[in-house]
């Protein structure tokens, strides 16, 4: 079983940035292709971001294209998303997902594996 912890969400003014982490523990994410979603009040989950095993490829929404950036460790077991030009339409839950196939993926129902989420809210 795969537990995932997100962190480092938090309060950023309009033009920020931040930097998401989720730590795995209980199963190695070796093999498995880990996705960053996002839910806003009153909205559906929605993809940002996924890498694939052993990070060789990468996909994003066109929302985040060109302004954040996904990476892996796969040392420590942990997957990163770094957050620039943080506007309000960011904020939202920020979700780390894993699935246990080594391809990006941008379907929420793809994904076996989710954290808690963390907050993420950029004022203007």
């Amino acid at each position: 079983q795969v537990q995932l912890v997100e962190s480092g969400g938090g309060l950023v003014q309009t033009g920020g940035s931040l930097r998401l982490s989720c730590a795995a523990s209980g199963h190695t994410l070796r093999a498995f292709g880990v996705g960053w979603f996002r839910q806003a009040p009153g909205k559906e989950r929605e993809f940002v971001s996924t890498i694939s095993w052993p990070g060789r490829n990468t996909a994003y929404a066109d929302s985040v294209k060109g302004r954040f950036t996904i990476s892996r460790d796969n040392v420590k077991n942990t997957i990163d998303l770094q957050m620039n030009s943080l506007g309000p339409e960011d904020t939202a839950v920020y979700y780390c997902a894993a699935r246990p196939y080594s391809t990006v993926a941008r379907m929420v129902d793809e994904y076996s594996y989710w954290g808690q989420g963390t907050q993420v809210t950029v004022s203007s």
